[in-house]
């Protein structure tokens, strides 16, 4: 008889798994579990279904359960996973439309079950109109109501705010976003978040308001019980057509509470190299696992889409029998407002200062090719490196040029610990069309090297 894998999610780690797995072994009867009707879908791409440059949201589906059923996968749809018995190796399920609860056995179980919306706890925040944005479900009724709508307030202010902003604005709306810090996207150093703001406040002059250090206390509705103002902290009354929720996620494993299941940083799943958790036979992958952070040498947690995926691989590998680790990550993100992009890796200088580093930084603008080229663009970066050992920590890069390309450039630098003073020599591919004689990102290691040399 063979071995019997479950998987618990069908977002994007729970459906990569499975699908390696079955490449890797055709023996294996494997079943997933998910307490949604559609799986293993893009959730990144939300935003810009919402603003129409992806015009069908069937577009963002990867695999059908028909699809799986092809490669000999079973997909359960709209059930949900309540309990696990880790002694008895088997999981509770709910049926979210009949309601009837049933005992599956497994041999080995692989959770996948993602991350789910913070709701904060705002007085009417039950009103029609206010919603989240995870599912594609979600994203459908954002876009109904924004097709119908003039304004609109995104409450949080990091990146799903950012693109949601861009679809509204494109759309013709007045958005309102209200950051309760000092400043929004805050994984950036203050400055670079302002910069940032500028341009957003400035690309659309008169569309945008940004309000940070501002709380949202209440909502009110009208006599249909829908929102149609949002009350601030500060006595500010805001008026909008529907709410978009930013105000972060967090690992979906309240059903593990009680579990001998060992968890880590903000209740995710502790898991090792090979995906393998604290107890035998049972593998967690996605946004519901902590991550190692190469750059501070510690654990974190940092959902992100791409890190579901390799997961999903480097568990499938090892419940087939191979061999694979996977090292951890490196906090790299990359967005856009319109046609400007905001991309960062490692840490910031003010998160290098509290973990006890000795960092310094430089800052550079110039132009991300020749300056007498057609079509240039300006890109800003900062690069922020340890005075101790002359390695780089971050760097942070925005603007309308080739921003993504320089930041690319740095990653194997910070794996490999290159020193700055063989970074700033590196013989990077020169021609006018793609770059000036000495890159941007080697000018800001020069600049951070001589600081530290003085």
């Amino acid at each position: 008889m063979s071995e019997k894998v479950v998987i618990i999610g069908g977002g994007a780690a729970g459906p990569k798994t499975a699908a390696k797995l079955r490449r890797e072994r055709k023996d294996l009867k494997i079943d997933l579990y998910t307490q949604e009707d559609i799986i293993s879908y893009s959730a990144c791409g939300l935003p810009y279904f919402i603003e129409n440059i992806i015009q069908k949201a069937e577009t963002l589906i990867m695999r059908t359960p028909e699809d799986f059923k092809k490669q000999n996968i079973d997909v359960h749809t709209n059930q949900k996973c309540i309990n696990i018995d880790t002694r008895n190796k088997t999981v509770t399920i709910e049926d979210m439309i009949s309601q009837n609860i049933y005992d599956v056995s497994y041999d080995v179980l692989v959770i996948a079950t993602g991350a789910t919306p913070i709701i904060p706890n705002i007085r009417n925040i039950d009103l029609k109109n206010i919603f989240t944005l995870r599912t594609i479900q979600d994203g459908v009724k954002i876009k109904e109501k924004m097709l119908q709508s003039k304004k609109a307030v995104l409450i949080g202010g990091g990146y799903i705010s950012i693109e949601v902003m861009e679809a509204l604005v494109h759309n013709g709306l007045h958005v309102t976003l209200i950051e309760k810090n000092k400043h929004i996207l805050s994984m950036f150093d203050e400055d670079f978040a302002q910069t940032i703001t500028d341009h957003i406040l400035g690309h659309t002059p008169g569309q945008v308001n940004i309000l940070t250090n501002e709380e949202v206390v209440a909502f009110l509705g009208n006599e249909n019980d829908e929102v149609e103002k949002v009350i601030t902290a500060s006595g500010k009354e805001i008026e909008t057509d529907f709410v978009v929720l930013g105000t972060g996620v967090r690992p979906n494993t309240d059903f593990l509470q009680g579990s001998d299941l060992k968890l880590s940083v903000n209740n995710s799943i502790k898991v090792g190299h090979t995906m393998r958790t604290s107890k035998i036979g049972i593998f967690a992958v996605g946004d519901c696992t902590d991550n190692f952070n190469l750059v501070t040498n510690r654990y974190t947690w940092v959902p992100m889409g791409s890190t579901a995926n390799k997961e999903g691989r480097c568990a499938a590998i090892n419940i087939a029998g191979g061999i694979c680790s996977f090292d951890g990550i490196m906090n790299s993100t990359i967005t856009k407002y319109f046609d400007y992009t905001i991309s960062m890796i490692g840490i910031s200088y003010k998160e290098a200062l509290e973990l006890g580093f000795q960092p310094e930084y430089a800052i550079v603008t110039k132009r991300d090719k020749a300056g007498y080229m057609p079509n240039t663009g300006t890109i800003t970066l900062k690069l922020i490196a340890d005075r101790n050992t002359h390695t780089i920590l971050g760097i942070q890069g925005i603007g309308d040029g080739e921003v993504n390309q320089r930041i690319n450039t740095v990653i194997p630098a910070i794996l490999s610990k290159t020193k700055l003073e063989s970074f700033m020599n590196l013989d990077l591919p020169y021609s006018p069309p793609y770059s000036p004689a000495i890159d941007p990102v080697l000018n800001a290691a020069q600049i951070i090297y001589q600081k530290i040399s003085d």
